[in-house]
């Protein structure tokens, strides 16, 4: 009888298994996705459905809004000072009780005025991270939202623009008055 060999081939590597999202994860990350579905329609109605009666925003850059009335006012004035605002949603990842969602917005300030600011036709690009904790109903309870303030002021023209001229005066400037009140400090 002939010997035979045979020769083991090597094992295909196995990709490592997705971990499975329990319903709890997968229900916080789709309330996001509703929410954020809302800011994309430019629907403050849709949006402040999404709240619970008691939530709050705490946009870093603007300041603290309570309830779903004040997200939504704020987001109309948004959507009226920027007729053209885009938002797109880049990414959203959940545990079981907050998603953070990364975006990405632009918008032509050409519409009504924005927190006391009067339109002036500059056109913005931003990008951000909201927080988004939702409850056992599905209801946004609290959003930490952040994103580039001093990006933002300088599209607006509030703010000169980076590594300008006027930009290194007004560091200067700041610098020097900052000097001028720890000599005076000092003299005390």
């Amino acid at each position: 009888m002939p010997e035979t060999t045979t020769e083991k081939k090597p094992a295909a590597a196995k990709k490592p298994a997705k971990p499975r999202r329990s319903a709890r994860v997968k229900a916080v990350e789709e309330a996001a996705q509703k929410y954020f579905d809302a800011v994309t329609a430019r629907d403050p109605a849709a949006m402040a459905d999404c709240w619970h009666a008691d939530g709050v925003e705490d946009i870093i850059p603007l300041g603290v809004f309570r309830g779903p009335e004040a997200v939504k006012a704020l987001f109309t004035e948004l959507f009226t000072a920027f007729p053209d605002f885009e938002f797109t949603v880049t990414r959203i990842t959940a545990d079981h009780e907050v998603a953070a969602v990364q975006w990405r917005a632009t918008g032509t300030f050409t519409g009504g005025p924005f927190q006391g600011l009067d339109p002036n036709g500059r056109r913005i690009e931003l990008r951000g991270t909201d927080c988004v904790e939702i409850d056992e109903e599905g209801r946004i309870t609290r959003n930490t939202a952040a994103y580039d303030g001093m990006g933002f002021a300088r599209g607006l023209g509030l703010l000169p623009p980076e590594n300008s001229g006027a930009e290194k005066a007004m560091r200067g400037a700041f610098n020097a008055v900052t000097k001028l009140r720890k000599a005076v400090e000092g003299a005390r």
